[in-house]
């Protein structure tokens, strides 16, 4: 054997070494990772979710607290309040029959939002959702009235509705002057002449909504329905509704929380006294007009706490037993 050969066969080369020399001679090397250290990324947390925080506590959690420790005192709005009253203002509000049927008014107008809008919006995304020639139109109008200012809504509506407003006017016009009603006065009127303008107002918000979460339902499952022999009103029941399912209650939650804060309307078209006579008064026209109309700050504070708790309360409630299988499915990591 020559002198090259024995080296060739003493010395190994790297494919002669073994597995583990080879995959270590072939993998790259990794440097160690540096875990970041934990001031920084408390300082990332507070300054990318800081201003956010700030903005809430100052506009929301100051006030609710500010509302909570006035509603103690007797007081007029000038000055710190002096005059302690405990839970006298509280007393008064829930003995009050005019806040019990404000209280009513906006029950009423949650129950009855969920039951005329809901199944409507639903007919209308699913007459939307098919192919159809000015779809695109139709859709804008539909949504049209969600972003007009609650103020002109109110206002267009108060001088139709009017004793001498247009829709009597047109009543007279067709011979149907028997059917003439005082549509903003009359106290069993009133109250449903409020919900067709809220469903008019908010029913483009939900149809939206509807349109968003049909797009979610595939369309395979549609066809397979097709093929075995299902009708149409059969696929829209057994599938479609089921999956959009979610979408219905995040609408109704919203819905909800809306119908216990109505304000707008019912101030701009009933004022801050007809809206007792008239049977439209809800919770918040009650506390402005017997809080700051009336110069009772303390007063009024107490009714806002109440407004927050009952909406607090709800809501708590409703993702309780009604929104628990979509957060629950939201969850993910170790909370899950």
């Amino acid at each position: 054997m020559s002198t090259s050969e024995h080296a060739r066969t003493a010395v190994p080369g790297p494919l002669e070494a073994g597995d583990d020399g080879a995959a270590a001679a072939s993998s790259p090397v990794r440097a160690p990772r540096r875990r970041q250290a934990p001031w920084r990324r408390w300082l990332e947390i507070l300054l990318l979710a800081g201003p956010g925080v700030a903005v809430f506590v100052t506009f929301v959690i100051v006030p609710v607290v500010m509302a909570g420790y006035y509603g103690f005192f007797k007081w007029s709005g000038y000055g710190p309040p002096v005059e302690f009253v405990g839970l006298r203002n509280y007393e008064l509000i829930l003995t009050d029959p005019k806040f019990l049927d404000a209280l009513w008014h906006n029950g009423f107008v949650l129950v009855m939002s969920l039951v005329l809008q809901g199944p409507v919006a639903i007919a209308i995304a699913l007459l939307l959702n098919r192919r159809m020639r000015g779809r695109s139109l139709i859709r804008v109008l539909v949504f049209v009235p969600y972003v007009l200012s609650e103020v002109i809504v109110a206002i267009g509506f108060s001088l139709m509705l009017h004793t001498a407003g247009a829709v009597n006017d047109v009543l007279d016009r067709a011979g149907l002057g028997a059917l003439r009603q005082d549509w903003l006065a009359d106290p069993d009127l009133a109250i449903w002449s409020l919900m067709l303008i809220l469903v008019w107002k908010y029913i483009g918000f939900a149809v939206i909504l509807m349109l968003a979460g049909l797009q979610g339902v595939p369309d395979e499952l549609r066809e397979a329905a097709a093929i075995d022999g299902a009708s149409y009103w059969k696929t829209q029941w057994y599938i479609t509704l089921p999956l959009l399912g979610p979408t219905i209650r995040i609408w109704a939650f919203l819905s909800i929380i809306g119908s216990l804060q109505v304000f707008d309307l019912v101030f701009v078209i009933w004022g801050q006294y007809v809206a007792d006579t008239a049977g439209t008064s809800t919770m918040a026209t009650y506390m402005v007009a017997n809080g700051r109309i009336s110069g009772a700050y303390g007063y009024g504070s107490a009714v806002a706490v109440v407004i927050f708790l009952v909406s607090l309360v709800v809501a708590l409630v409703y993702q309780r037993y009604v929104l628990r299988r979509d957060t629950e499915g939201a969850l993910t990591g170790g909370a899950a």
